[in-house]
């Protein structure tokens, strides 16, 4: 089989093609000019788009009081039990004096906003451009539209008292780890983190006790940092009972 030839990268090597050399002569690495290297990106623009996602989102956060962040798939539909769930979450803590921040799409997002709405709280939404979504659900009161997942995931996470999971695929789960990442090194303060549907949650928390701690790349009491509820209300108490504890 032919293999094709591709650059290397930062570095290239200067070496001979037989076996005789390459066997006792040692490759020459030399690293390649920046000016010589085809731009992939320009720096700049990026820098500048996202540090202007980062000063909206924080600007519009920085008044709203007490929030809860909910995360959870985009994809949950209308009727679905989850979907019920988290419109009585959104509503029951709007009523309790809380805004509701959630990513703006459609889902548990959409269900957490429009429960917010009737409670009669903030609903902020911070939906993100995709060529397959709609950008934005149509129950939120406050709302920043951003390009990049990092500076919004940042800003939800910056803007809880709170976190509330419900089911949800890779973008749940990276929310989730990253809490527990920022809270475990000590980048950000303990804030509740309630895991809302046993059943979907316990293998992911089996997995986490049994292999990942055997294999000592966590600690025991990392685990403590979730609380895992199967209800609507439980999830709501959850909230109430930790922030009223934290001074």
């Amino acid at each position: 089989m032919k293999r094709m030839s591709r650059s290397a990268g930062l570095i290239k090597a200067e070496a001979s093609t037989t076996t005789e050399t390459l066997e006792s002569t040692p490759q020459v690495l030399t690293a390649v000019p920046v000016s010589n290297r085809p731009a992939h990106i320009d720096i700049s623009i990026y820098v500048d788009s996202v540090s202007d996602e980062y000063l909206r989102g924080l600007q519009m956060l920085a008044n709203i009081g007490p929030c809860v962040t909910v995360f959870g798939s985009a994809r949950t539909k209308p009727g679905d039990p989850t979907y019920t769930d988290a419109m009585a979450v959104g509503r029951g803590l709007a009523m309790a004096g809380f805004a509701v921040a959630t990513g703006g799409g459609g889902g548990i997002m959409e269900a957490a906003n429009r429960g917010a709405a009737l409670g009669g709280g903030g609903s902020i939404g911070m939906p993100i451009a995709l060529p397959f979504e709609e950008s934005g659900n149509e129950f939120l009161e406050l709302s920043v539209t951003f390009d990049h997942f990092p500076a919004r995931k940042t800003c939800l996470i910056l803007a809880c008292d709170a976190v509330v999971l419900f089911a949800g695929g890779f973008g749940t789960l990276d929310e989730l780890f990253e809490v527990l990442t920022l809270i475990q090194t000590g980048k950000m303060a303990p804030v509740p983190i309630i895991l809302v549907g046993s059943w979907y949650w316990t293998g992911l928390l089996q997995w986490l006790a049994t292999d990942v701690l055997d294999a000592h790349c966590i600690s025991p009491h990392d685990l403590d940092l979730v609380t895992v509820v199967d209800t609507a209300d439980a999830a709501i108490e959850a909230v109430l009972a930790t922030v009223a504890r934290q001074p």
